[in-house]
């Protein structure tokens, strides 16, 4: 009889369950590399819009990415990014699989009632986000999946790359997704990280509409331009 209180001072004194293996702990590093990710698609976005400015100006800007810091910073940056990318698929894995394990059974009769459409595929546009980057590295980093790829050359590389209208076509679909994407992870993002209260869901909700508007206007207005002769 002994053993029984014996136990349950052992188990009252074991440490705590470690921080990252918990929910909130997943969803903190969701959040976290879900900040580095938003920043990244927007400064990439904002560096893209040179194209507008002439062949110069963004042929310049690429050879300003890959000599930052003798060339290390493009390293940097490409190690900060991957550690992301793949810590964001970790935490969503995890988070998902405890989630059916948590649910058991299926529904017999399943309504969305608060969900909203972009919430309800974010698993969906999460996979098809990703095989779109490694598409979009092959085609336009190393070279690999473009039809007339000239190392140095951004501007002719753009032009070329979207004049092939399935291309093209791709690279509106995955904008599109990234804005379902962009719009519930920062909502739920900014919601993890604490910023959710009443008074401010508004405000919140604004940014992350008003954020994912100009990734979308300005990723889109890439392949448009080409395919309507804007861009030549």
């Amino acid at each position: 009889m002994a053993a029984a209180p014996a136990l349950s001072q052992r188990r009252a004194t074991s440490e705590p369950e470690p921080f990252l293996t918990t929910t909130v702990g997943k969803k903190v590093v969701m959040a976290v590399t879900g900040v580095i990710l938003f920043g990244f698609v927007i400064v990439h976005m904002l560096g893209n819009l040179q194209v507008y400015m002439g062949a110069e100006a963004i042929n310049a800007y690429g050879v300003s990415l890959h000599t930052l810091l003798h060339g290390g910073g493009i390293w940097l940056f490409r190690a900060v990014l991957l550690t992301a990318v793949l810590l964001h698929i970790w935490a969503m894995t995890a988070l998902t699989l405890a989630n059916r394990r948590a649910r058991g059974v299926g529904y017999r009769e399943w309504k969305a009632r608060e969900s909203t459409y972009a919430s309800r595929t974010m698993r969906w546009s999460g996979v098809f986000l990703l095989a779109f980057i490694v598409f979009h590295l092959l085609h336009f980093t190393t070279g690999d999946l473009h039809p007339d790829f000239i190392p140095g050359d951004v501007y002719h590389n753009v032009i070329t790359g979207f004049q092939v209208v399935p291309v093209a076509i791709l690279y509106i679909l995955a904008t599109l997704a990234l804005a379902l994407h962009l719009f519930h992870g920062g909502w739920s993002m900014l919601q993890t990280l604490g910023l959710n209260h009443p008074r401010y869901n508004r405000l919140r909700n604004m940014v992350c509409m008003g954020l994912t508007t100009l990734v979308v206007i300005g990723n889109l207005s890439f392949p448009v331009a080409v395919l309507t002769g804007l861009l030549r």
